[in-house]
């Protein structure tokens, strides 16, 4: 009997020997990897950036000098090289910054969402300039979450309504929670173009579009980066729409923890 216990106890060490030692493998196999992204993002960052800038900016010395001598089809050669070159530029800064959210750590801590949306609300001013929207804004918790990466999510989202609102005199955009049992779940409410139902799957990938360049621009990553951030904080989030009827976007967060806020809001900008 003494035997089988101890070939029992030793076969049981071989396996926890085992199992550390394949974990200490992943974990340097996993340092390796984002140490080997790191350096290619860097590249990326440098190497793709430079040409870019010189294509940019002799692009506008040939438009400024030149532009003039050039006929109806030469200037409209010489946009659409700056817009490349733009559009180019700001699809490099989306990447590099999808690539980093999967690697930065979260910093949770107790944090007020109605202070995280002000935040948000005031970076996408600038693209309501002009614009009448009526913004419906709910109480919104205090959630434990990483308020950097948060207050990413509520931006794009919020640009993203803003952009595709654009072909309404009146857009009204909402903000709020789903007051039910289970995880906290926001939303983002808006009157916009909408798009295909059937096409949702689509939403989340990188470089996936619903709608032409032509008609709203954009380089595909946005959504991908909120997914990504609402994924690292345990959650999930899906889109609703409906061609020329508007669209939903619900993502849930974990942990959360209400408390009492200021009565419900609204505003328009214009």
């Amino acid at each position: 009997m003494l035997a089988q216990i101890q070939e029992r106890d030793t076969a049981v060490q071989k396996a926890h020997d085992e199992v550390e030692r394949r974990v200490e493998e992943r974990t340097t196999q996993l340092a390796t990897s984002n140490h080997e992204l790191g350096a290619f993002s860097y590249s990326v960052s440098h190497d793709l950036r430079a040409p870019l800038r010189h294509i940019g900016s002799f692009s506008k010395l040939l438009d400024e000098e030149y532009g003039t001598q050039l006929d109806a089809t030469g200037q409209r050669c010489v946009q659409r090289i700056r817009t490349g070159a733009r559009n180019m530029s700001q699809l490099v800064d989306d990447l590099l910054r999808l690539g980093e959210i999967g690697r930065q750590a979260l910093v949770c801590r107790q944090t007020d969402l109605n202070s995280v949306l002000q935040s948000a609300l005031q970076d996408v001013q600038l693209e309501c300039e002009g614009r009448q929207i009526e913004w419906r804004l709910g109480n919104l918790p205090v959630v434990e979450c990483d308020p950097g990466l948060i207050k990413q999510v509520f931006t794009n989202l919020l640009s993203n309504a803003v952009k595709y609102t654009r072909c309404r005199e009146l857009a009204v955009i909402e903000i709020g929670q789903v007051t039910a049992d289970g995880p906290l779940v926001l939303f983002i409410r808006d009157s916009c173009a909408g798009f295909n139902q059937k096409y949702a799957y689509k939403l989340f990938g990188v470089f996936q579009r619903l709608h032409r360049t032509e008609d709203f621009e954009g380089t595909g990553v946005g959504l991908a980066s909120v997914q990504r951030i609402v994924r690292k904080h345990g959650g999930q989030i899906r889109g609703e729409g409906e061609i020329e009827k508007g669209a939903t976007f619900s993502f849930s967060l974990s942990a959360a923890t209400p408390v009492p806020t200021p009565p419900n809001a609204s505003a328009a900008f214009g």
